[in-house]
């Protein structure tokens, strides 16, 4: 007797939609429509008006009853039932029992059908947990007025499945509708998630390798600057340098904005130890790195190795630098652990959780893996990284 259609609050193509006012032009006429329709159900009471054989008093407040009986009826079925204004609703649910019951006693059992549109409102307009109860209601209200009424027996069988089904069908709608309005706004939560995790991976990326890239170019350009003009040969090359870490940087910017830069443990063990040197710090590096990782955890290692080194440059002040690739067989399986070392000023202080160990320890949680960093004896500072390897590493 209501509307059926629409699965949430914007309404596909602008469709009637259960307990939701209508908000633009388009889903009023569909609404008015199709509760219109059903308003073709209500000839029975019409009929009995016009040839009934009533009086003309009965034929005139029959009348004014009817229409609003109408009225309210649509009031209901055109507005939003918030949970505040659940008892204005079921006043009116009420108020059309009331309406029904009165109309029925008074003109005979064509105005039973009344009884459904009051079943079917109550269930579209309701929340569900008190429709339950007022649709079963209605309909009870129904059998009792049915057999007070003369014949009104005969009508009861086809007005009770209407009465009853018609208003659990409204319940069910609104139900399902409300749902496909969470799941809308669950993706949508899901999508801002989504978009929340990519920009804090890109914000991860461009850190890791600007950090190390800016700082060895800052490196660099201050040993140009020693070097002239004494010796400008070599400052040059310093120079030449720069210009080849800073397109390389620009190169990796591009590949990690696009998605598809993996870095791997030998390009970054090269990349250390050309940082280490420039520095002027003794790289003790592995000759030959484990090779077969998966790509998740090698490039989480790299990630590793390249935020560890540029540390070393920039903040240790060390003189010999050990970086470890080793695999270990533990209780739990196999495991690839990363070990850079250094012999600078970090000895005794704890470390500062920073965006770059913070990166670090997301990106080996991604993979099952764990990171510490802290002062290695008195003097110096290690970052260690270890990494699950599967079955078939």
């Amino acid at each position: 007797m209501t509307e059926t259609g629409g699965t949430g609050r914007a309404g596909p193509k602008g469709g009637p939609r259960i307990g939701l006012r209508p908000e633009t032009r388009r889903q009023k006429a569909v609404k008015a429509l199709w509760v219109g329709l059903w308003l073709f159900y209500l000839s029975a009471p019409v009929t009995d008006l016009v040839s009934g054989g009533h009086s003309l008093g009965a034929r005139l407040l029959g009348g004014l009853g009817l229409a609003a009986f109408v009225a309210s009826y649509l009031l209901l079925v055109f507005r939003t039932a918030r949970q505040t204004e659940v008892r204005r609703v079921l006043v009116s649910v009420a108020a059309l029992s009331l309406t029904a019951t009165v109309l029925s006693l008074s003109l005979g059992r064509e105005w039973l059908v009344l009884f459904v549109f009051v079943s079917v409102s109550s269930g579209a307009a309701l929340p569900g947990e008190i429709s339950r109860f007022t649709v079963p209601g209605v309909t009870a209200l129904l059998a009792l007025t049915a057999f007070a009424v003369p014949d009104g027996d005969e009508y009861l069988a086809g007005l009770l499945i209407p009465a009853l089904m018609g208003g659990f069908a409204m319940v069910g709608i609104r139900a399902m509708i409300r749902t496909t309005m969470e799941l809308r706004e669950a993706r949508a939560t899901v999508a801002q998630l989504a978009a929340n995790e990519e920009r804090l991976r890109m914000a991860r990326d461009l850190h890791d390798l600007l950090g190390h890239s800016l700082s060895l170019i800052t490196l660099k350009s201050e040993l140009a600057g020693r070097m002239l003009p004494g010796q400008p040969d070599a400052a040059a090359q310093q120079v030449a340098d720069i210009e080849r870490v800073s397109r390389q940087a620009l190169v990796d910017v591009r590949e990690a904005v696009s998605g598809y830069r993996r870095p791997t443990l030998p390009g970054e063990l090269a990349g250390a130890r050309t940082a280490l040197t420039a520095a002027g710090v003794l790289a003790d590096l592995p000759a030959e790195p484990v090779e077969g990782l998966p790509e998740e955890v090698e490039s989480a290692l790299a990630w590793a190795l390249r935020e560890a080194v540029t540390n070393v440059v920039r903040h240790s002040g060390a003189q010999r630098c050990t970086v470890r690739v080793e695999l270990l067989q533990t209780l739990a399986g196999k495991v690839v652990e990363l070990s850079v070392a250094d012999d600078g000023g970090g000895g005794g202080a704890p470390p500062v959780p920073g965006n770059g160990l913070t990166g670090l320890t997301e990106r080996l949680e991604a993979v099952g893996g764990t990171l510490s960093a802290g002062p290695a004896g008195k003097k110096g500072f290690r970052l260690l990284a270890r990494a699950p390897l599967g079955s078939g590493s």
